[in-house]
């Protein structure tokens, strides 16, 4: 694949390793970590209180018969406002389990499908002395990055963080941290060389 300058220039021509960037797309898989990942991030924290738990009088509110009414037991009734709700959520846990090596097989399918699309476009190295917006929003410009990107560094660096912060549709990751929903989420996908090295040597074989 061919290797840009911050300017946009063709500087470079690196290979690919086919154990990452070769593998054939499973749906299947892709799916799975998409729906894992979504639920492990769930609080589960929702609660409500059903008519047992609701705090009142017990009280039958009127007669049975002879109102005109109809029959009403206590104040804690679903049907009333105040009542119990029926059927709320309680806390759970929605945490999901998934084999590691289809965790492994879903991330490589997905960096395999940026490069067969030709969403995927690699940099010699992105590296600001201070944060600046303008110059983040220079360098996707001449990468010809017009739509939702994902930035991938080598390892974790607050100025170009900070850099992306205030551009919207961008997103700037460590290799380490890469995962599937952010793949699936933004459509280009920018990548330093020394990041791509650390991708191949965590998820390679």
């Amino acid at each position: 694949m061919p290797v840009y300058n911050p300017g946009g220039e063709v500087v470079d021509q690196i290979e690919l390793s086919q154990d990452v960037f070769g593998v054939p797309f499973s749906d299947a898989v892709v799916h799975q970590a998409m729906v894992r990942q979504l639920a492990n991030r769930r609080q589960g924290t929702a609660s409500t209180k059903e008519r047992g738990e609701v705090k009142g009088s017990t009280r039958k509110l009127y007669a049975q018969k002879h109102t005109g009414r109809a029959r009403r037991g206590n104040i804690k009734s679903p049907l009333l406002r105040g009542g119990g709700v029926v059927f709320g959520p309680k806390p759970r846990n929605y945490r999901q389990s998934m084999p590691k090596k289809m965790r492994r097989l879903a991330l490589k399918c997905m960096l395999s499908a940026k490069v067969r699309e030709g969403n995927m476009k690699l940099v010699q190295e992105l590296s600001f002395e201070r944060p600046r917006t303008r110059e983040m929003a220079n360098v996707l410009s001449s990468l010809g990055s017009d739509r939702s990107t994902l930035v991938v560094t080598a390892h974790s660096m607050p100025e170009v963080v900070k850099s992306a912060a205030n551009l919207p549709g961008v997103k700037v990751v460590p290799s380490a941290l890469i995962n599937v929903l952010d793949l699936l989420s933004y459509e280009v996908l920018i990548a330093t060389v020394p990041a791509v090295r650390n991708i191949e040597e965590i998820w390679g074989r």
